[in-house]
């Protein structure tokens, strides 16, 4: 595994549950002794437990050594990230490029390069191209491409109980390769669909496209029912009966974040643009934009609540990871929020159960708390904003005893509306009466 960030080191710890000898490689040397000694370098349940076992056994190990990786490994997984890039829409590849070209030129005999990573579209066969070209052993080196569909909370079962494998190829060798590396879920029936390049790197993008703009619709009906009086959960739970809709990514609330969902979209509407149909991607202008207003309705909820204005006020933000089940706060919607209240006069105190670190390395300035009970204690207004059960499961008339008003807002449609008012409470939520 080239790179051992959420994805390399999740797949290298799979895959030796899988049977494999795996080497796990990165050029952060912190990042690679806290894997050799066991540790996560981010939350992800299941994943510690599995680098125990097969970091004692031997099966897996890591290393900063791509050298040594490449004299190991038969089949080379790619697993870099591809950020946005600064001041653009665009994904930025330089870090698929450094990969290859630090693997290429100790790769002395036929091997399987796979590329995981999320791309635009026509970044494998420019890839397949530098790798022939650096390769010790020239086009005895291909590339294959095979994008990773991990959810963040839940990715050491989705990559040992995949729902699909894609795989794009250019010869019956790779695929018969990857036929091979995959055997034990093919054997338990997940489907196995080889494609082109082209199809496969469009896979990923099409995926996260879709579930994006399922999202926003149901935020920008948040909006109608907002200013129609109507109760958006109500409305989702009646769509979602509809078998040609279904109830996934259905749910009202502040919107989606995090390292994938937000990039992948832009990069996707800027590549088609290069490839000259950016009309066909033009509602996703709309998705990003309903996406962000989510942010700027629970600012305006928040100030409401401490009677229109910030200066004074204490205000609790319960949540920073961009979702629960992960210590993740790339573009995390609770602290784009917790940043604009503070920016307008609030007095802001975050708690998350995972992410408290992260958070304050990135808001420094934000104020945090150890407990939920302790961010709350003298707030005016508290702002349920990451969906953690920890959150669902708080008491909301021993809450009620330590703010100094009772008053809360439901960034995430979550929280049991009828106890919390039950409790004394003034109860808002997004797209609710």
């Amino acid at each position: 595994m080239i790179g051992t960030g959420y994805l390399g080191a999740t797949h290298a710890a799979c895959m030796a549950e899988l049977g494999y000898e795996v080497v796990g490689v990165d050029v952060d040397p912190d990042k690679v002794a806290a894997l050799q000694s066991g540790r996560a370098p981010f939350y992800e349940p299941g994943l510690e437990d599995l680098l125990a076992p097969h970091l004692a056994s031997g099966r897996l190990r890591f290393t900063a050594s791509v050298e040594d990786a490449a004299a190991f490994g038969d089949v080379h997984f790619i697993c870099v990230g591809t950020p946005q890039r600064k001041g653009e829409f665009a994904a930025d590849t330089r870090y698929l490029d450094e990969a290859v070209d630090a693997l290429a030129p100790h790769l002395d005999r036929p091997c399987l390069v796979v590329g995981k990573s999320t791309v635009p579209v026509g970044t494998a066969a420019r890839l397949a191209e530098r790798l022939a070209e650096k390769a010790a052993c020239g086009s005895a080196a291909e590339l294959a491409w095979n994008p990773e569909f991990l959810r963040e909370g839940h990715a050491v079962q989705d990559t040992l109980k995949p729902d699909r494998l894609v795989v794009g190829v250019r010869s019956e060798a790779a695929e018969a390769r990857l036929r091979e590396v995959y055997a034990p879920l093919i054997d338990a029936e997940v489907p196995f669909l080889v494609t082109d390049f082209a199809t496969s790197e469009l896979v990923k993008v099409s995926a996260n496209a879709f579930l994006s703009t399922k999202i926003s619709f149901i935020n920008a009906m948040a909006e109608v029912c907002e200013a129609a009086g109507a109760d958006v959960t109500q409305l989702s739970r009646a769509l979602s009966y509809d078998p040609r809709i279904g109830g996934l990514f259905l749910n009202a609330g502040l919107g989606f974040g995090g390292g994938c969902l937000p990039k992948d979209i832009r990069a996707f509407m800027a590549r088609a643009g290069e490839l000259g149909v950016d009309q066909a991607l033009t509602f996703l202008r709309e998705v990003d934009a309903i996406n962000m207003r989510r942010r700027f309705k629970m600012v305006d909820l928040a100030r409401e609540a401490c009677g229109g204005g910030f200066l004074g006020r204490r205000v609790a933000v319960l949540g920073a990871a961009f979702k629960p089940e992960s210590d993740d706060i790339r573009d995390s919607p609770a602290l784009n929020v917790a940043a604009q209240v503070q920016l307008q006069g609030g007095e802001v105190t975050v708690y998350d159960p995972k992410a408290m670190d992260n958070a304050r390395k990135m808001y420094p300035g934000l104020g945090y708390a150890e407990s939920a009970f302790e961010a709350a204690r003298g707030a005016h207004v508290v702002l349920h904003l990451t969906e953690w059960r920890e959150f669902r499961e708080i008491d909301p008339a021993e809450l009620a005893e330590i703010v100094a008003e009772r008053a809360i807002i439901d960034g995430r449609n979550a929280l049991d509306s009828p106890r919390w008012r039950a409790a004394g409470w003034t109860f808002r939520a997004l797209g609710r009466p």
